[in-house]
């Protein structure tokens, strides 16, 4: 399926950016990771972003977890925040940068990507998407935001399990390195999302969304074409993003060599490789 993004490029309305965006990052809309730095330590990370976060009487936080705080008030995502964390900055100014969980509560997701980082890891991610083309499934190349590793990244039309998912993905992995036996794929890191299921009272793992400004201005957190170079246009490219849709699903369910990939119910003789 081709995307119905195609018209939108670098100068298209906001608004029309916006909607693009998250019709592609689409994971947990009622609450969303931010990025923090502690002016102490330099030390980094997220934290769901939360109205109380640090209201003295309120917050407890580092001695109770968000995750078991009963005064948690998390936000959700909007536009506002997308555009934020395209910007850079949120309405008072501060450093913005936005992740996603990407496994909904009915432990579903619309996308799967997969993390290489490390020193090989453009060699290994075109030795996947070479994979992922041959298969007939839509992927794209993400360089990370610090610029010393990358995501390929694989969307769905339709929530499928994140189990299934997870399985697709390891199929076209193992795959690609019985295609290339040469290729050590030591750079691969793990998937996103990283469980098939919800941890208890939590939200799985997170992402950082791409195109932030910051990051974007030093040429990193956007995405590359097969040479590895940035496209000129980056909203041009996302506007023909495709999705793996259920037709091409059901004929991805028999593959070579007896292996045999269900995104819709489970699956059967699948050679796996072991997390990271």
């Amino acid at each position: 399926m081709i995307s119905q993004w195609s018209p939108i490029n670098q100068h298209s309305a906001a608004d029309l950016k916006i909607r693009l965006f998250r019709s592609l990052f689409h994971g947990r809309d009622d609450v969303y990771p931010r990025r923090f730095e502690s002016r102490k330590t330099g030390k980094s990370g997220y934290a769901p972003a939360c109205a109380n976060e640090w209201i003295r009487g309120i917050c407890e936080k580092p001695r109770i977890k968000c995750t078991d705080c009963v005064n948690r008030r998390f936000l959700p995502v909007t536009d506002e925040v997308i555009r934020w964390h395209l910007s850079g900055v949120d309405d008072s100014g501060q450093s913005f940068v936005a992740g996603v969980y990407p496994m909904l509560q009915d432990e579903t997701c619309f996308f799967l990507a997969v993390d290489f980082d490390k020193e090989g890891w453009r060699d290994d991610a075109a030795a996947f998407l070479e994979t992922c083309s041959g298969m007939g499934v839509p992927a794209v190349m993400e360089r990370s935001r610090s610029g010393r590793g990358g995501h390929v990244w694989l969307f769905f039309e339709e929530a499928v399990t994140a189990a299934a998912a997870r399985r697709l993905g390891s199929y076209v992995l193992t795959e690609t390195m019985e295609r290339h036996p040469e290729v050590g794929f030591t750079s691969y890191d793990r998937f996103f999302p990283n469980q098939d299921t919800l941890p208890h009272g939590g939200f799985g793992n997170l992402i950082a969304l791409p195109l932030q400004k910051q990051p974007r201005d030093l040429g990193n957190s956007v995405f590359l074409d097969d040479q590895m170079v940035a496209h000129a246009d980056q909203w041009a490219f996302l506007s023909t993003v495709r999705k793996l849709g259920r037709t091409r699903r059901k004929s991805l369910c028999e593959m070579p060599n007896g292996a045999v990939v269900w995104l819709e119910s489970g699956f059967r003789r699948m050679k796996m490789i072991p997390n990271r």
